[in-house]
Formats: C-alpha cells, sequence, structure tokens
C-alpha cells in the first residue's frame, strides 16, 4: 500500500524488500537511467515514482552506477521488468532492491499518481509491505504524518565521504581543484579529471581552511540533497572562496547555495524538475538544450536584467532559464570567477547537450591562471 499524506491511497504489489519506507513522494520523467537515478545521493529521502511504464529491462551494473549504493527512501513502478535483456546486466533490479533493503511498489496507476502530486505537489508518503500492509489505514497515515518534511533538512552529512580522496587527472594536468561533496555523483568527478584536474573530494563538513589546504585552482559544489536555506555552513565557506577570488562552478545544490552566497533567496517547487528531457534555454546564445535534472528548491532571481549581488559581488545575471516553467537554472557572477547551473551537465544517463559547462569551467580557470601570472 502506497499512503500519501493527504490520505490517497494506492493498492498495488510489493516490489524489492518487504518493510515500510517513508519519505517525500516524487516523480521522475526519465524514459531511461533508472540506475542512475537510485544511485543519485540527490535523491536521498525521497520516494521516487518513475513515470515511464516499463522499469528493470536492462538489470543493474556497476559501471553505471553514480555511487556505491541505491539512495532513494522507496522506489514506485508501473509494470517491474520480468527478465533482464541485457548482456551488460550484473543482476535484476527487484534483487538489488531487496538486496539493499529498498522498499517498493508496483502495479499502480502511475499516471494518476503523477496527476496528483503534479496538483497537490510533492508530499511525503509511506509504502507499507509485508505485513505491515495489514496496518490500519489511520496507524499508516498516522506514520506517513509523522514523517519529517524535505522543507529545512539538512542531508548533506548522509551522503557525503567523510575523509579526503583524491582522483589524479585523467589527461594533461590543469590543476587542482576542490569538490565539496554534497552528494556527487561518480561522472562528475570522471568529467573533472578528463579535463585535467586533479580532483580533491572533500567532505560536506570541510572548512575554508581544509580547501585552502589543497592548494585548490578552483573550487566546485556538487549536487545533493536536502534543502539549501539548511545549509548555512556550506554558503559561509563558499563566501570566503568567493572572496578570495578562486574560480567557482556549482551544479544543482551547489547552484542553489551559490544564490545564497550571492545573497538570493530560495524557495521550495511545487512538484520539482526530475529527469533526463528538461529544456532548459542559455540565454547568451538561445540555444535551447535538452537536460538532466534533480531539483525541489530554486533560486529567486530576476531572470530578465543584471542585478547587484545583495552580499556584495558586483554585477550578476541568470544565465540559463527553464522553458517549462520559467525557473532560474543558471547564475553567473560579471565580476567575479565563477558561474552555477541548476542542472546536471555530467548527463548521466543523458543527454549531453550541456557538457560544454565543464569546459567552460576549465577555460575559466585558465583564464584566472593566466590573469594571475
Amino acid at each position: 500500500m502506497l499512503v500519501l499524506e493527504d490520505g490517497t491511497r494506492y493498492q498495488g504489489r510489493a516490489y524489492g524488500a518487504r518493510g515500510t519506507t517513508l519519505g517525500e513522494v516524487v516523480f521522475a520523467t526519465g524514459m531511461s537511467g533508472y540506475q542512475e537515478t537510485l544511485t543519485d545521493p540527490s535523491y536521498a529521502g525521497q520516494i521516487v515514482l518513475q513515470t515511464a511504464p516499463h522499469i528493470g529491462n536492462t538489470g543493474m551494473n556497476r559501471e553505471d552506477e553514480e555511487s556505491s549504493r541505491i539512495w532513494v527512501a522507496g522506489y514506485i513502478v508501473r509494470d517491474p521488468a520480468r527478465r533482464v535483456s541485457s548482456w551488460r546486466a550484473e543482476e535484476s533490479l527487484d534483487d538489488a532492491l531487496v538486496r539493499e533493503g529498498i522498499v517498493g511498489i508496483s502495479g499502480i496507476d502511475t499516471r494518476a499518481l503523477t496527476r496528483r502530486i503534479r496538483d497537490a505537489g510533492a508530499m511525503r508518503g509511506g509504502i507499507f509491505s509485508g505485513a505491515d500492509a495489514a496496518l490500519e489505514a489511520d496507524e499508516q497515515l498516522r506514520r506517513v504524518s509523522a514523517a519529517p518534511e524535505m522543507a529545512g533538512q539538512n542531508l548533506s552529512s548522509t551522503v557525503s565521504v567523510t575523509e579526503t580522496r583524491v582522483i589524479p587527472a585523467s589527461t594533461e594536468r590543469v590543476g587542482n581543484v576542490a569538490v565539496l561533496d554534497l552528494g556527487v555523483k561518480q561522472s562528475t568527478l570522471d568529467n573533472l579529471a578528463a579535463l585535467g584536474f586533479d580532483v580533491h573530494v572533500l567532505p560536506q563538513s570541510a572548512a575554508f581552511a581544509d580547501i585552502a589546504a589543497v592548494e585548490p585552482d578552483a573550487v566546485f559544489y556538487s549536487n545533493g540533497p536536502g534543502d539549501p536555506a539548511a545549509s548555512d555552513q556550506q554558503v559561509a565557506v563558499l563566501r570566503q572562496v568567493l572572496d578570495a577570488r578562486i574560480p567557482y562552478f556549482g551544479i544543482c545544490f551547489g547552484n542553489q547555495l551559490f544564490g545564497r552566497a550571492l545573497g538570493l533567496g530560495t524557495y521550495k517547487l511545487t512538484f520539482g524538475h526530475r529527469g533526463i528531457n528538461q529544456p532548459v534555454v542559455d540565454k547568451a546564445t538561445g540555444r535551447v538544450e535538452i537536460t538532466a535534472h534533480n531539483h525541489g528548491f530554486a533560486v529567486e532571481a530576476p531572470i530578465d536584467e543584471v542585478f547587484e549581488s545583495p552580499q556584495g559581488y558586483g554585477r550578476v545575471e541568470v544565465s540559463h532559464v527553464g522553458l517549462n516553467d520559467q525557473v532560474v537554472e543558471g547564475l553567473r557572477a560579471l565580476d567575479i570567477p565563477a558561474f552555477s547551473v541548476q542542472y546536471h551537465p555530467e548527463a548521466a544517463a543523458g543527454p549531453h547537450d550541456a557538457h560544454y559547462l565543464f569546459t567552460r569551467f576549465r577555460e575559466l580557470v585558465l583564464a584566472s591562471k593566466k590573469g594571475a601570472n
């Protein structure tokens, strides 16, 4: 049984592990890439609904994992694959869910559930299977209503590394980049290494002194789960980075924290953007990119004008805008070497329209080093 906090109930079949799980119910619109979704740390604390009807056809394999484990709090699909149909598969999705203790549900009307979330917004929910499916409806709803809301939660500490690790550059070396791990994906780190950076992955609790200790030529804030308004420490550290004029690039959660560091506010979207088919326009070129998203919060900023940073970092502009709802999808500082985007340019899984942003970051770092000399 899937129970939403508004009392809506959906009866289906147990999928994955049996038991109870609670979290924020959200939907992801990608037609493929379910393994990358499941292993994306940004989904911590969320019960993910796949809008694509058939899930599990290609199984699971270690090569496509974005982290060392599945992070979703629960999983909702309509039609799970009866068999795996890929030579790359190492196990079935069902077996992986059971092995990692992920409680799921299948066989419900996922289109109706998606429409419900679009109308009412993302909300808390719970999946009850096995013996827990027999609990009284009032008790199931009580447990859902007692679960914490996503707003106000700082979840970075649950997904971040606890000790610094280094990934050496895989091509001609450019310099060091300090990555604050707020829930970073492996493909992001691989892309930074491929740009020529020695990638120093730091815990989310790192102070500015810890960042400075790696002698960074640039700083990168990753994607991650939770409410950006609950991450004051990371915002304070980022302001020290900006004060030092160290080139900065942030994605997803890193975009929201960049906005806060500039003195802007953030807010919770009604149902968020999750999937690999979100249209975004680059205002500098007018080019429309199809991009990969996973965010439930966004930055408040004027999208049609250059404005002064309320925190004193000079002129700022909104560089990218979401075409579905005019949400801020990127910020660029004009007087300091810093920019960010709200989506995932590493494109796991696809599309690759925004991959140029990694090259833009590399050019920003090289230009900064040239100016320093």
